[in-house]
């Protein structure tokens, strides 16, 4: 087999040819390349290395034995699991707590960022960005703190205004019915500032000349945003959006410990919470285990099917 200029094609040549190229890229970009360090050892010892405790799901693990002197007992973790009326149950919150959280989470930072990519006052877009931004850094330790007293049934502002308009004061947090709310919305504020960071990013590659043209053809600004804006960030919202379902089997640990109480467990009980007590309470880690490993394998799946579906209908996906 030839080439059109006649000269004989060799897999075997091309092979090394691509294999040299890449090391005279990487020797190029060595000192680069070595910011990547930090973040490659990190991974490797905080990802990949635990990924060897996975075997404790198949084993009836015992603390003095370690894992590998644990004998190992197959399915029967995850046979127990799938049996338990527990699991169903918060597996079902999970869903529904993750399903409330994108429904509303999702969407909330891209119409942020538009929005704020709107405000023509720069001292003031700076001050709203900064504002927003704040929860991230907190911990869910001090904002629940600050939760909880907001939503004190005795003391807290909102029940206080509840009062004055001759109501009767809400126990959000010990309440069945509004607990979910409280998840949802408590996480929204917390992060949509900082996810609204890489739609920003998006909005300022967008050429400029657009909304000109757009202007001159007589649009205003909400049919700028509709024409141009959003179709300008459906790659980002595609690639986040199949992220964000991969998620959806996941939950807020650390939200839901600080808030959650047996009042509500009903409805605020979810997979991570009921690992906690299952494995390090109960101290039945390979049954904790049998759990996450679920978890994480669903999770997977939901990416790849979403990632599958997402390119059936756009050009967009992950890979």
């Amino acid at each position: 087999m030839s080439t059109s200029t006649g000269t004989a094609y060799s897999p075997k040549s091309t092979a090394y040819n691509y294999y040299k190229n890449t090391i005279k890229s990487v020797s190029r970009y060595k000192l680069l390349l070595l910011l990547l360090l930090p973040a490659i050892i990190y991974y490797i010892i905080f990802r990949y290395a635990p990924i060897y405790g996975t075997l404790i799901a198949f084993k009836d693990y015992k603390f003095r034995l370690g894992v590998s002197g644990s004998p190992w007992i197959g399915f029967a973790n995850f046979s127990r699991l799938f049996a338990s009326r527990d699991f169903w149950k918060v597996l079902r919150n999970t869903v529904l707590l993750s399903s409330f959280k994108l429904l509303f989470g999702f969407p909330a930072p891209i119409l942020f960022a538009i929005l704020l990519n709107e405000v023509r006052n720069m001292h003031y877009k700076k001050f709203v960005q900064t504002i927003s931004y704040l929860p991230h850094f907190l911990s869910w330790v001090i904002l629940a703190g600050i939760i909880i007293k907001f939503l004190s049934p005795s003391e807290g502002p909102v029940n206080y205004f509840i009062m004055e308009l001759g109501g009767q004061p809400i126990y959000f947090l010990a309440n069945n019915s509004w607990f979910r709310g409280v998840l949802v919305s408590t996480s929204v504020w917390k992060n949509i500032g900082w996810e609204s960071i890489i739609y920003l990013a998006a909005l300022c590659s967008i050429d400029t000349q657009l909304y000109d043209s757009a202007v001159i053809d007589g649009c205003n600004r909400f049919q700028s945003a509709i024409y141009i804006t959003l179709p300008s960030l459906a790659p980002v919202i595609t690639i986040m959006f199949i992220l964000s379902i991969g998620s959806i089997i996941n939950d807020d640990f650390d939200q839901i410990f600080n808030l959650y109480n047996e009042a509500v467990y009903e409805v605020g009980d979810v997979l991570s919470t009921y690992t906690y007590r299952i494995g390090l309470q109960q101290m039945q880690y390979g049954f904790s285990t049998a759990v996450g490993l679920f978890q994480n394998a669903i999770a997977f799946v939901l990416v790849l099917f979403t990632n599958k579906i997402t390119k059936r209908f756009s050009e967009y996906g992950i890979w």
